[in-house]
């Protein structure tokens, strides 16, 4: 969950000489002089610096053009890819064997970061999750941030927890978690299904995502199908214990809006009763499911 030896002093190579560029650049701070000054200066100074760096990103392309230390082109486009940089505050939700995770604050992604010289966990600690506000790079492949980190101590309470953790689920499902950048979300648009279902998935989610429920199926009646088979699902699960403890075994149930409208010991008799009791436009809806012995 860190950069090798090798990558990591090539990337704060890169960081620390574009860093006192954009500094000579911009002014940001006064009485730096020289690499090795800019590089014993205060963490406030190099925060200072990123910030000037980030409102002044075409920066970036000056140096890559200017190459004043005559960096190899693979170093060269190592920074140009610095472009894509995302600068903003996070939610670190999740320390992983491959990377630490990153919920960004108001967007339903999850990026997978590296950490440099430390791994992440023992720079932040082990208490999760944390608000902090950072800067991702892409880097060779991977996505690291640029050492300077701002945390800020706030009090997560359940409810909020649970938001975060809706946010994650919700970020996995659309994208999954991302491990490189530039990320693009329109080539990972999901379809109505696919939206319909994780929708659908848990209660939670079906009462944060109801109205979006409601307009998916009133768009497209097609999806009311789905909807019905994915709450038959819910309820059936449900059924099966209570049927359980009723001593009930080896039967096929037919369920529809939580009840059940049909039973018998087969899946094709279900079926047959099911076509004598329901509209013929209303039969795909119903959701048959067997109970299985103890």
């Amino acid at each position: 969950m860190r950069l090798s030896e090798k990558d990591r002093k090539l990337f704060y190579k890169l960081h620390l000489a574009l860093l006192f560029y954009a500094n000579q650049q911009t002014e940001a701070v006064e009485h730096v002089s020289t690499p090795g000054e800019f590089i014993c200066s205060s963490i406030e100074t190099k925060h200072r610096v990123r910030d000037a760096l980030c409102e002044n990103a075409h920066l970036i392309d000056s140096f890559v053009a200017e190459n004043p230390l005559h960096f190899s082109a693979g170093e060269l486009d190592t920074l140009r890819d610095w472009k894509h940089f995302i600068k903003g505050r996070f939610f670190l939700i999740r320390y992983l064997k491959k990377y630490a995770v990153f919920l960004e604050e108001g967007q339903p992604r999850a990026y997978g970061v590296v950490g440099l010289s430390d791994e992440i966990e023992d720079m932040l600690g082990p208490r999760l999750p944390i608000y902090l506000e950072i800067v991702l790079l892409p880097f060779r492949g991977q996505i690291v941030y640029d050492g300077l980190v701002t945390t800020y101590s706030v009090y997560l309470g359940p409810g909020m927890r649970r938001s975060l953790n809706d946010a994650y689920q919700e970020a996995k499902f659309r994208y999954g978690v991302i491990t490189s950048l530039p990320f693009s979300p329109d080539k990972a648009e999901l379809s109505d299904a696919d939206r319909l279902k994780f929708y659908l998935k848990s209660e939670s989610n079906r009462e944060r995502y109801q109205e979006e429920i409601r307009n998916l199926v009133n768009e497209d009646p097609s999806l009311l199908i789905l909807f019905h088979q994915e709450m038959g699902k819910t309820h059936a699960r449900k059924l099966k214990n209570r049927l359980g403890e009723m001593g009930i075994k080896k039967a096929w149930f037919a369920v529809l809006e939580g009840m059940i409208i049909a039973s018998g010991s087969t899946k094709d008799e279900v079926k047959r009763i099911l076509q004598d009791i329901l509209p013929a436009e209303k039969q795909e809806l119903a959701y048959i499911f067997q109970l299985r012995g103890r």
